[in-house]
């Protein structure tokens, strides 16, 4: 059995949030199953998910209201970002095959502005359940200061301790 996480980050914030996240899963996780969490950059990240995988995690940056678009991506290379790249969650999603009975569960990062609508992580759980992974949960929100960053104090750590309580999921201990 094994946890995958896949991420897209521009500005490292989100890539950051998943690797604590990675780090609190482990953490929690058996002793003698260290190696059942994989964290993936979008890019890179399967669009056939194995059996082996029970606990799919999915996160992204929060872009105009909702999960980032080209357009978006193109405007945060233009303003430095040095993860940049062409494919996001929303393409990764459609890409994907599906796997009903798949517990998925999201989480964006979003700038930390007072009655701001709009998160990655609603919109990823929305096209996920669309998609037809119907055991598909919005998860958590970790705040960044402002479009580059830096993630708020504490955001890593309480991203760290939320993968150790996801890991205690019936989905992330079955065999």
């Amino acid at each position: 059995m094994s946890v995958l996480i896949v991420h897209e980050s521009m500005f490292g914030n989100t890539q950051r949030v998943a690797a604590a996240i990675a780090e609190g899963v482990r953490e929690g996780r058996a002793p003698e199953d260290p190696e059942g969490v994989r964290l993936v950059s979008v890019d890179a990240a399967p669009t056939t998910l194995g059996d082996d995988v029970t606990l799919l995690i999915v996160g992204g940056p929060t872009h105009a209201f909702g999960m980032s678009r080209p357009n978006t991506r193109a405007d945060a290379i233009s303003q430095g970002a040095p993860l940049g790249t062409t494919t996001g969650i929303r393409e990764w999603i459609q890409a994907v095959g599906v796997r009903p009975g798949l517990s998925v569960i999201t989480f964006d990062t979003r700038v930390h502005v007072h009655m701001l609508p709009g998160s990655a992580a609603k919109m990823s759980a929305k096209a996920l359940r669309d998609r037809g992974f119907d055991s598909t949960e919005r998860g958590e929100t970790f705040w960044v200061e402002g479009t580059k960053g830096p993630l708020e104090q504490g955001e890593l750590e309480r991203a760290r301790a939320w993968g150790n309580t996801l890991a205690h999921l019936p989905a992330a201990t079955a065999l």
